[in-house]
């Protein structure tokens, strides 16, 4: 952690979500003035588009059933952390882009599917941002955990996380469901050791739990809509969090728990804001002093 040169980290599952907080911190940078280094999960997948077809295609003539972007194997784990202990220690650090369609492909020149070089993340930041799969994973080799100022986890019940990611994939990439299918059972080993623990580090942890039948997610027509959802909100440290605050300012709402608030699933945005908005204050206040006293 760093006061001058903090981080935020996104951390979930393909298919949880986890953009849908990016939009609601871009909005937070962009009325607060903050800005950002924006790091995407994907560009530490070790393998671009084409070399991963190859590589899971040898796996699985192997019998390698498992092989999978989740897992360590097709993963820059060390880079990454580097990534967040260089940051953290100066403010820079070594980044990529990975390009996912023609329109992000077109300024570089180069094929979907692709990385661009690695660069220098760019001087005079105010604070560090990922979004991914591993921003809290923790191995043997490496802890990227211990570096992010704030650890967010989105982390959908799993039969909506599935009906998100056959959604997704199947109206917006264009994947079978039988595609889909096999994708999620491929993953499963690395996403009970490699996603599910990550959630334990969090420091908030944001749920969503539909309202409706979700019992069979492959053969649901359509995401169970906001306001057919609940969102569990949890806090590893309850300590400076005004719960009477946030109740009072959202209708509906309810503490299960100590550290845990429940909102109605369309309130979940403002939520966030209102959970949020106060860590941004803090963060800068405490890097403007640390530098100021440089």
């Amino acid at each position: 952690m760093s006061e001058r040169h903090p981080i935020i980290a996104i951390t979930g599952s393909s298919g949880a979500g986890t953009s849908s907080v990016t939009r609601t911190f871009e909005t937070i940078f962009r009325r607060e003035n903050v800005k950002a280094a924006v790091i995407e999960g994907d560009s530490f997948h070790r393998y671009d588009r084409k070399e991963m077809r190859a590589r899971q295609a040898d796996a699985e003539a192997a019998g390698n059933k498992h092989f999978s972007h989740f897992g360590a194997e097709n993963n820059l784990f060390p880079e990454l952390e580097n990534l967040f202990r260089d940051y953290s220690e100066t403010g820079t650090g070594q980044r990529r882009k990975y390009l996912h369609d023609p329109v992000e492909a077109a300024p570089y020149k180069q094929d979907p599917g692709t990385f661009t070089a690695w660069e220098p993340v760019p001087e005079g930041t105010d604070l560090l941002f990922y979004e991914g799969l591993h921003g809290a994973v923790i191995t043997p080799e490496v802890n990227v955990a211990r570096y992010p100022d704030l650890l967010i986890g989105v982390v959908p019940v799993i039969n909506l996380e599935w009906i998100q990611k056959l959604w997704r994939d199947k109206h917006v990439r264009g994947y079978s469901a039988e595609a889909v299918t096999d994708t999620i059972l491929r993953r499963m080993p690395d996403y009970v050791n490699y996603i599910c623990p990550q959630f334990a580090h969090t420091h908030v942890n944001f749920q969503r739990v539909p309202t409706v039948d979700t019992s069979n997610p492959f053969i649901a027509r359509e995401i169970p809509s906001a306001d057919e959802s609940m969102v569990v909100i949890r806090f590893a440290n309850p300590k400076g969090i005004d719960f009477p605050y946030l109740l009072s300012m959202i209708n509906d709402s309810f503490m299960s728990r100590a550290n845990t608030v429940v909102v109605p699933g369309g309130k979940m945005e403002i939520a966030m804001q209102l959970i949020f908005t106060p860590f941004i204050w803090r963060m800068m206040e405490r890097r403007k002093r640390a530098l100021g006293a440089l």
